[in-house]
């Protein structure tokens, strides 16, 4: 295959996330879409239709395939040395006050919508289930990762970690894979018009979130100069997937397996950090621009990234 035939396959697989995120940009600047709209529709996504769509890939899926302990193992890794090296850097760059959100930053991605997105379309059902699975970890890891760092820079802060591990486990994402791995192993099967009208309310999911993303980016937030942001968004959407899809490599995961890690690395910072750096009272217009960097390098970062994998004949 051509390197132009790659391109545009690549194209096909990342313009349609990316077009949803502009034309929810859009939106919302024409005023179609308002504050309201988002956060309802952020909410029944969260709370709903995202585990529907979680639930009823895994539960489609062959768990012996999907559920790959050694993918979930190295993404962890990975994930706790992308936060230690975004540290270190920061404990060298940054001025102490903004270093918690700029580690955040750094490494906390949206793979939850937009990662399993581009999942969905490069991988199918495969996509899917395992990027599901994979939240699971995800939403643990990033969560209790967050929190240390920001806490650690907010000493006039203070948290609950009973709190913090009680809304963990009661998270909805967690909720739908722990329901449905014993479904899927027992292979137990759902009538038939449970499964369809699971799969016409799951299909909400990522075009209103999608939206959503798209409507909640500030082009005003990002006008302002801010080295630390455009250093932590660098860091987010170029150094470290590269870097960690690198040794992926070198450990020797190849197809769909090194292009899901690639995914949920290239990731953009999700727009959860926002609202975790303002409840501990931290630099919560370092971490706007952050996402919003990141958001609209995405475009351009995941696109290329998938493109040198397949002419490569990696992924």
């Amino acid at each position: 295959m051509s390197l132009t035939a790659i391109f545009l396959q690549t194209l096909e697989t990342t313009l349609p996330v990316f077009a949803m995120v502009f034309i929810g940009l859009g939106l919302k600047r024409l005023g179609w879409i308002d504050t309201p709209f988002i956060n309802t529709a952020s909410s029944l996504v969260f709370r709903a239709t995202l585990p529907t769509l979680v639930f009823l890939s895994i539960i489609r899926a062959d768990l012996d395939t999907a559920l790959n302990l050694r993918l979930l193992a190295f993404y962890l890794l990975a994930t706790l040395a992308s936060f230690g090296a975004a540290w270190l850097w920061a404990i060298w760059r940054v001025p102490k006050v903004d270093r918690g959100v700029y580690v955040q930053g750094a490494f906390r991605g949206n793979c939850g919508i937009v990662g399993l997105a581009l999942a969905a379309n490069l991988y199918g059902d495969f996509g899917l289930s395992a990027g599901g699975i994979l939240l699971g970890l995800v939403i643990i890891s990033y969560n209790a990762l967050s929190v240390a760092i920001l806490v650690a820079y907010q000493p006039g802060q203070s948290t609950s970690w009973r709190t913090i591990g009680r809304d963990i486990l009661r998270n909805p994402l967690i909720v739908a894979v722990w329901l449905a791995i014993p479904v899927a192993w027992l292979d137990l099967r759902l009538p038939g018009w449970i499964m369809t009208s699971g799969e016409y309310f799951a299909s909400l999911t990522l075009p209103l979130a999608l939206l959503c993303i798209g409507a909640t980016v500030s082009l005003e937030s990002i006008r302002g100069d801010s080295r630390a942001a455009v250093s932590s968004s660098l860091m987010k959407m170029v150094i470290l997937p590269a870097a960690a899809t690198a040794i992926a490599w070198l450990g020797g995961f190849r197809g769909p397996e090194l292009g899901l890690m690639f995914l949920f690395f290239a990731s953009p910072t999700a727009a959860a950090s926002f609202v975790m750096v303002k409840a501990l009272g931290g630099n919560d217009r370092l971490a706007a621009n952050i996402i919003a960097l990141t958001t609209l390098m995405a475009s351009v970062t995941v696109t290329l990234g998938v493109f040198i994998l397949r002419s490569a004949g990696l992924i």
